[in-house]
């Protein structure tokens, strides 16, 4: 191969302006004009977007919607007009605020429309053109240079040491080396070097290419078809929500049958009686449920912001702590996405890279710690930046006399110098046998580097421009190397119960090799499950729908194109923010800011917490609802008046379960929730222990309320009697809070002073509702009488036997029970 001389014209450059060029003519304009109305413009289409009356309606589609809803209509139809409209309220304002979260959640597809090229250079008439991307039309031919976005998917007529960055459609971390050789159809996408690909990105060389898909035909295309399909899970969170909310339906329809029966019993008018049940099964409904919900998810949002991880959407706090399974992208995630020396072999080390860095085209940045041009020789540049040795200088004083560039068949490449020094680098089946003593060591050494997932290139030096007779310098091994955090948030993932699968369009032997050196992949355990290499846009999808159909709670996080349809179907997408494309940032539920794995981690640790506090606020709720029916369905049963009435009702939900579960929901995160397992996707969110704990402070609160109730009753009459049931109820549900904090440790175990907020709460309603009792309007509002100051203690004094029971039942559960005595 002739050499090319400094200073004279490279042989593939472009040529500018609309100078005829040597080669393939293209398409006639008039030809181009005909097959731009039969095919269309080449542009990836738009999606379908639902309209913004659609996407707000759609947030009403929940069975606890429909069951506040329901609760809402009744609410009027028995009269209690503020109970109607207090509900009302609360479903509008979950309904904006989910609307507004999904806003721009389907504009994935859109977005990749920004990755094509604004405009192209082809041959038209024989000449150069740049024309707008979207009149590409099949047959083109595209002229090509470092720089360029490749403007449709095109097979190489001529490529000189041609590269392109293909990592957004195969994750393949390194420039991809094209030639005009052909390749075979079925080849996978990674190794059809015989071809370009829209939206991926010229690094190095020039080439022409005849265009053969443009728009929706292209690969870019087809992942846009995928990003259709993939569908969108309902997340945990709403799947367990949905079944307490069926449960609830149930229990309601079941209230107002037998309190209906049980007042016809009683001889009472079956309106009345309709009526007074109808009150009842409003009561039930935890009405505050979905505020708070709302509330503990969007203060997960402002946490999550804190860790470096910003979320899209409101559901998919909680989603990632019930994650059992992350797969993720390998490069820019796990590893920096930056190739880097990480060992060299022969001489001396500043001897080898001062011959490497003389044999490069890269440049380094005035700050010296970024690069541009071809990533391998940025790396080298980098490294010998290090010891102190520049390019800048090597060129100021050993200046280039001739080149022979790299390309695909040489595999080599080669300069020679002012000092008359030939200095080469190159793979090394090529370079070893051109070199005479000194290559002793090097294939066992180029073997086991390999073996370990390193790039290998080869230097060595020669006269003249003479590639036969070269003296071999030592080798050096590259890498994408594992990002130093990523490895110790596998390791805290790994004992949270959370398998981590990595997925990359890097070869086998080098995927499995970074996996292990990550941790992912462990002595004695299936490849197949923790590694997957080679993989394309419908492998990543079929691998998160295996997992899915597995049962488990499917993470996926990535940067690149070919995530998208993944991301969009996995429980929760997560993208890169620094180096993820926008397609990946609209499809997924929550961006990392950092690109840090360990940030994944943190957020499955927030999740976890949001959920616990979720989870124990509902029992708080549902434990107060219950306890409060069953005092009314008790005093029902034993043929006594209400003990209280609906508007105590009303009261009583908004004092003790409003505020209190807000305050509840706003707990910290225990500092344990990674010691535990991920919960299954079909764990239901109250187990056996938490129904337990419903049942027995329910039946608590309603065994003191109605004893007290009766003993006022038959001493004061009703008014007192309904008076004193009122205060002690408010007492014992707000005290209640205090011990909700924890299914098993005790109040101060958990820390009075660190929930500020539930001591302000309980404060601040304990006066007021003290207060109520003794100014007039109240009085006759709630249709109270006054109490002494003893007779407000006592009350207060029968609110801490719920609470002290529920703490005492604590102590009981931590002593473990004697197993009974055996006898002959």
């Amino acid at each position: 191969m002739e050499p090319t001389i400094e200073g004279q014209e490279s042989p593939g450059r472009k040529t500018q302006g609309t100078e005829p060029l040597q080669g393939a003519s293209g398409l006639t304009s008039q030809e181009a004009a005909r097959r731009l109305r039969e095919q269309g413009p080449n542009e990836i289409r738009r999606a379908e977007a639902r309209s913004p009356v659609r996407q707000f309606l759609a947030q009403f589609n929940s069975p606890m919607i429909w069951l506040l809803l329901g609760a809402c209509i009744l609410s009027g139809f028995i009269g209690e007009l503020a109970d109607a409209v207090a509900i009302g309220t609360i479903v509008f304002f979950n309904a904006l605020v989910g609307f507004f979260q999904e806003y721009r959640a389907e504009r994935a597809v859109l977005a990749l429309r920004s990755m094509t090229a604004p405009r192209a250079r082809v041959l038209r008439d024989g000449r150069s053109r740049l024309v707008p991307a979207a009149q590409v039309v099949s047959g083109d031919v595209l002229v090509l240079e470092a720089g360029d976005v490749v403007a449709a998917d095109a097979r190489l007529l001529e490529a000189h040491s041609l590269a392109t960055n293909e990592a957004p459609l195969t994750g393949e971390s390194t420039p991809v080396e094209k030639h005009a050789v052909p390749v075979a159809p079925e080849a996978p996408l990674a190794e059809r070097h015989d071809c370009v690909f829209l939206g991926t990105a010229v690094t190095g060389g020039t080439g022409r290419a005849e265009v053969i898909a443009t728009g929706m035909r292209t690969e870019l295309g087809r992942i846009a078809h995928l990003l259709e399909s993939a569908e969108e899970s309902a997340t945990p969170l709403q799947v367990r929500l949905a079944g307490v909310s069926r449960m609830l339906v149930f229990l309601c329809l079941g209230l107002v049958a037998v309190v209906f029966v049980l007042g016809l019993l009683h001889g009472q008018p079956w309106l009345v009686v309709l009526l007074s049940a109808t009150s009842l099964a409003v009561a039930a409904v935890p009405e505050g449920l979905p505020a708070v919900v709302t509330i503990a998810l969007a203060i997960g949002v402002q946490r999550m912001a804190g860790r470096n991880v910003l979320v899209r959407k409101l559901p998919a706090v909680e989603t990632l702590g019930s994650a059992s399974v992350i797969c993720t992208d390998k490069t820019g995630t796990l590893t920096t996405g930056q190739m880097t020396v990480r060992e060299l072999w022969g001489q001396d080390g500043p001897a080898l890279l001062f011959a490497a860095a003389a044999c490069c085209d890269a440049e380094l940045g005035e700050e010296g710690r970024t690069g541009t041009g071809d990533p391998t020789e940025v790396a080298l540049l980098l490294a010998a930046a290090e010891r102190g040795i520049r390019r800048e200088a090597i060129e100021r004083e050993r200046p280039r006399r001739a080149v022979l560039p790299f390309d695909s068949d040489r595999k080599r490449m080669s300069v020679l110098r002012a000092d008359g020094v030939l200095y080469v680098k190159g793979a090394v089946d090529v370079l070893l046998p051109r070199c005479g003593s000194g290559t002793q060591g090097a294939l066992s050494a180029n073997e086991d580097m390999a073996r370990r997932g390193l790039r290998v290139l080869a230097v060595a030096t020669g006269h003249d421009t003479d590639e036969e007779e070269l003296r071999l310098l030592g080798l050096v091994g590259l890498a994408d190397p594992p990002r130093t955090d990523a490895i110790d948030a596998i390791a805290a993932a790994r004992g949270a119960g959370v398998r981590t699968v990595m997925l990359t369009g890097d070869h086998p032997i080098t995927a499995q090799a970074i996996a292990r050196e990550m941790g992912i992949l462990h002595a004695g355990e299936d490849p197949s499950l923790a590694v997957h290499a080679r993989v394309t846009a419908e492998d990543k999808l079929k691998i998160v729908r295996d997992w899915k159909a597995r049962g488990e709670v499917v993470a996926m996080t990535g940067d690149g194109v070919n995530d998208a349809p993944a991301l969009r179907e996995a429980h929760i997408g997560i993208a890169m923010g620094l180096t993820g494309t926008e397609v990946t940032r609209e499809a997924a539920d929550m961006i990392l800011t950092d690109d840090r794995y360990s940030s994944i981690v943190a957020a499955v640790q927030e999740g976890r917490g949001i959920f616990e506090n979720i989870r124990k606020t509902l029992v708080y709720l549902l434990a107060g609802n219950s306890g409060e029916l069953a005092l009314m369905l008790g005093a029902s049963v034993a043929g006594l008046p209400a003990p209280l009435l609906p508007l105590h009702l009303l009261w009583i939900n908004l004092v003790t379960d409003g505020l209190p579960a807000l305050a509840l929901v706003m707990d910290p995160t225990d500092k344990d929730v990674l010691e535990h397992p991920p919960r299954r996707l079909e764990e239901p969110m109250l187990g056996r222990s938490q129904w337990r704990a419903v049942l027995f402070t329910g039946a608590l609160m309603a065994t003191v309320g109605l004893t007290t109730f009766i003993w006022t009753y038959h001493s004061r009459g009703l008014e007192s009697a309904r008076s004193l049931t009122f205060l002690m109820v408010i007492f014992s549900e707000l005290f209640r809070a205090f011990a909700a904090r924890s299914q098993t440790r005790l109040f101060w175990e958990v820390g009075a002073f660190t929930n500020l907020r539930l001591l302000g709460v309980v404060g601040v309603s304990t006066v007021v509702q003290v207060a109520i009792h003794y100014f007039p309007a109240t009085q006759t509002l709630f249709r109270l009488e006054p109490f002494s100051w003893r007779e407000c203690a006592l009350a207060m004094l029968l609110g801490l036997i719920p609470v002290s029971a529920v703490e005492l039942s604590k102590l009981a559960h931590r002593f473990p029970r004697r197993a009974p005595a055996l006898t002959d």
